[in-house]
Formats: C-alpha cells, structure tokens, sequence
C-alpha cells in the first residue's frame, strides 16, 4: 500500500511538471502569436519568466517545429540576440461561406493570413448538388495552396439558418430549399476528410468584423446581416452570443406591425410581408419589392436599386429611404433589449450603408433615447468568411500545440 501511494506521488509529480512545462511554452508561443517576434531577454521579462526557463520552453517549442528563428537585434548593449516568432506554417484551416448566390472558400495560416481563396457562383439546384460544389471547391482551394487535405486542421462553415448539433441539421434556412435534410454536413464532413464545425452565417460575420474588422475593440456590439435573408450576431466581451438552442439573433422571424411606422412618411408600396416577418420587410427582395411598387420598372435587384438611387432615381431614393427607416426600428428593438455600443451593417444591402445612415440616424433620434453607433461593415462581402476563419483558428492553434508538444514529448 505505501509503495503503491509513493507511485501515485511520483507520478503526479512528473504530470504536474510536464503540465507546468506546457504551461510555459504555451505562455511563450501565445506571446509571439499576438506581440510578434521577441527574444530571450524580452520573453522573460513579458512572461516573468526566468531565463533558463524560457530557453527550455523556446527549444522544445522549436523542435515541436512551433516556433522559429526570425532574424537578430544589437541592443546598445551586450550580445546580439536571436528573435522568435510563431511559425504561422504550423497548421492550416478552411473557411467556407455558404451563400445563395456564391460559395466562398479560403485557406489560412495560424497566423491567420489567407494563402488561397476561390470563390465560386452557387449553381446547385437542389442540397446535395450545393453540397457537391462545397467539397469540390475545398479540394480546389487546398490544392491551391499547395496543401493536402490532411494538413487542414479545422474546418468551419457559415450557413443561414441554425445548426442543430445533436440532429446534425440546418432549421430556418429558408433561402436554401432542402438545407435541413439530415445527414448533409455528415457527406461535406467525410468529403473534407477533416473536422468541420457549422455555424449561423450571421454570428460568423459578427466574430469576423470583431476579429478584423468595425467591431474591434467593442464591448458589446451587433452586426445585423442584410441581404437574402435578415440575420442578426451579438458579440459580448469578444464571445458570440447564441442563445439556449443557438438562435440568438434570428431577428428575421420577428413579426411585422403592418400599417406604416412611427415616424415614417414612406410610402408602404406592394412590400406587405408574405409571411407575416421582419425579414420580408427589410431584406434584398424587399427593396426590390418596394422599388416595384414606387414605379420602377425592369429587370431589378437590390444592388440595381442601390446603384439608381445613387444616380438620383426618384423611385430608387424612396426605396432606399424606406429601407433605412424599417433599419432605424430594427436597431432601437436591438437596443432597447440588448444595449450595443456598436452596430455594425453588413450583407448585400449593408454594402451600400452610405446610402442608409443619415436617414438610419435620424430616424433613430426621433424614435428612441438609446442611439449607438451605427457603422457600416469593413469586412463587406467577406465578413462571414473571415469569421469562419477566426473560428477555425480558435480550435486548430491549441489543437496543434497539443497535437505538436504530445509528439515531441513522446
């Protein structure tokens, strides 16, 4: 029994020292990920740890091949010194935006630097021939990134609707008829051969203007999506919030007062919702719809509608404005429950928010005291794809890590 227990000492003993030296590397290595190359010297003084210590973790990190050389300093005084770096080569990860109108994939180093894209026009007609086109776009952008699909660590995509995890389903994709059957991300999931983790496109885009974008930075901050359909994400503190069963954010399904708004002198013109919701009144096809029913005439989509108003179509400014104001209403209900310091207009429609903001504003001041800042996306058209990326990276760095020290301490 005694010498029983003295094993069980001993070998808690080695865990909590290789624990320790865990630790530390991944203290260092996250040190070089997010201030950039250093040396020795500068690590210890950073870290607080001892020099000795930062020599031991920074060699088993280089045999790990974790970290690298990245040139030499002269101080004023002493030796030149050797600078680390994260090496950004250590893994790899696959971001992929599934849209209505276009897929959009891309590539990305740990340090999230993106090394292949491609984007492709989503011509499936049913769900498995999108599906078809998802994998078959994965193999082309890998390829083009001169990697195999083994060297893909994560790989993380942004669909409308709302993923349930325990079904492996897709509920409320309205705009992608046959996006719910079963079994369709299990098929994307085997033909990327990788891990693959789904998500809301509208949170994704939230995290990605968080991560690279407008809402750096932010405490609380909202990106509302505006383009098929209408999507919502919230980031607090840097995490997305999803709610209980991951639909925070489903704004499209909030119903819609039918007469004409407060403070709102537009015309309501033909855009009386279909089904009875927000997302009817306030998306791409409801511009349309109200461009149509303020005399315009012709082949039309939001963006033509954008483009004309800019020109100075009577019809085309009306439209608009009336997009701006049912957006103004949007962002007071937001307020009033969630308390923004940020929103932040992205999508389709959210490409031409120079066009919407006066009126978004003033709208604001007549209907409510709670008036964040309402800015556009910087990210555009690319919003949900970086999101995507910043997710991957969130998993594959300390799976790598894990995966890279596991190996070098065996």
């Amino acid at each position: 029994m005694t010498e029983h227990l003295a094993d069980q000492q001993q070998a808690d003993q080695r865990w909590n020292r290789q624990r320790l030296r865990s630790n530390n590397e991944w203290l260092l290595l996250e040190r070089l990920r997010t201030a950039g190359p250093a040396s020795r010297a500068q690590l210890a003084r950073d870290s607080g740890l001892s020099k000795p210590t930062v020599s031991t973790a920074l060699a088993a990190l280089e045999q790990a091949r974790l970290v690298r050389e990245a040139g030499t300093v002269a101080p004023d005084r002493g030796r030149i010194a050797v600078l680390y770096e994260a090496d950004p080569n250590a893994g790899h990860v696959l971001g992929i935006d599934i849209g209505r109108a276009w897929l959009r994939l891309a590539v990305a180093d740990l340090a999230g630097t993106v090394v292949a894209r491609v984007d492709v026009p989503n011509r499936g007609r049913s769900s498995t021939a999108v599906a078809e086109a998802v994998v078959a776009a994965a193999g082309r952008v890998t390829a083009e990134a001169g990697l195999a699909q083994a060297d893909i660590v994560e790989a993380v995509v942004g669909t409308p609707g709302v993923f349930d995890e325990r079904s492996g389903r897709v509920r409320y994709a309205v705009n992608l008829p046959g996006w719910g059957r079963s079994g369709l991300f299990d098929g994307i999931r085997q033909g990327l051969g990788t891990s693959l983790a789904v998500h809301n496109d509208a949170n994704l885009a939230a995290l990605g203007e968080y991560s690279f974008g407008a809402g750096t930075g932010s405490k609380l901050f909202v990106y509302v999506l505006i383009g098929t359909g209408l999507g919502m994400g919230v980031v607090a503190d840097g995490e997305l919030f999803r709610g209980a069963h991951g639909a925070a954010g489903e704004i499209g399904f909030l119903p819609l007062i039918t007469s004409p708004m407060p403070g709102s002198e537009e015309p309501v013109g033909d855009a009386t919702p279909r089904r009875g919701m927000l997302e009817d009144a306030v998306s791409a096809d409801a511009v349309v719809r109200a461009a149509r029913g303020l005399g315009m005439t012709g082949p039309l989509t939001a963006k033509r509608v954008f483009e004309a108003a800019r020109l100075g179509s009577a019809p085309a400014v009306a439209a608009v404005q009336q997009e701006a104001v049912r957006l103004a209403h949007v962002v007071a209900a937001v307020s009033s429950v969630l308390d923004p310091d940020l929103v932040v207009l992205g999508g389709g429609v959210g490409h031409s928010a120079d066009l919407l903001l006066t009126t978004v504003e003033e709208t604001l001041h007549r209907l409510t005291p709670l008036r964040p800042k309402v800015a556009p996306s910087a990210l555009g058209e690319d919003a949900v794809l970086l999101g995507a990326i910043a997710t991957a990276l969130r998993t594959a760095r300390p799976l790598v890590f894990d995966r890279r020290t596991g190996d070098a301490e065996g």
